[in-house]
């Protein structure tokens, strides 16, 4: 999956900022055969992320474009936990506010047993997946350790809320295949 927050690098590839604007997107790694120069100088800044699940608690949303059909069900769902009409603009205005200034994530408390599939939690400081039953342990390459989902009622939630209340309406988030694995 790959992220857009618009332009962060100079014309030497050095990151000079944490974000441009507050659109922040997720993208298909590939789309019609469109090939990309990684940190081309005056384009946007090409972010990586394991899977969907990752780029939703980072505050990012599907694309228009290449992930039409994902973006329409999360618009939907939006709709639905949110008000309608919802279109990417309000969207964004929404997401950018619950992220937090700069590079300050915002995050929030929430009851373990009312946090739906895909959304990230902080435990003994690191990530992890409510998944099912369980918590996937994050880690860059792919999902590392699984605990059974403990009965917690105060958990440090990262994924923001709005994007929280799209996955309980229904939005299924696309995860790396490490978690079957785990």
């Amino acid at each position: 999956m790959m992220g857009n927050r618009g332009i962060l690098h100079d014309d030497h590839r050095r990151i000079v900022r944490f974000s441009q604007g507050r659109r922040w997107i997720a993208c298909r790694l590939s789309f019609r055969g469109i090939r990309r120069t990684v940190m081309r100088p005056h384009s946007y800044t090409e972010l990586f992320f394991l899977d969907e699940a990752t780029a939703l608690s980072a505050g990012h949303r599907p694309c228009a474009e290449c992930r039409r059909e994902d973006y329409r069900r999360f618009r939907d769902l939006w709709e639905v936990c949110h008000g309608a009409p919802a279109g990417a603009d309000l969207m964004d205005a929404k997401l950018h506010a619950e992220r937090g200034a700069g590079r300050t994530k915002t995050t929030y408390r929430a009851d373990l047993a009312d946090l739906p599939d895909g959304t990230f939690i902080a435990l003994e400081q690191q990530p992890w997946l409510v998944w099912g039953d369980a918590l996937l342990a994050w880690a860059g390459a792919g999902y590392v350790d699984r605990r059974e989902r403990p009965v917690l009622r105060n958990v440090e939630v990262l994924t923001p809320r709005s994007t929280v209340a799209v996955l309980s309406a229904g939005y299924r988030p696309q995860i790396h295949p490490s978690a079957a694995a785990m």
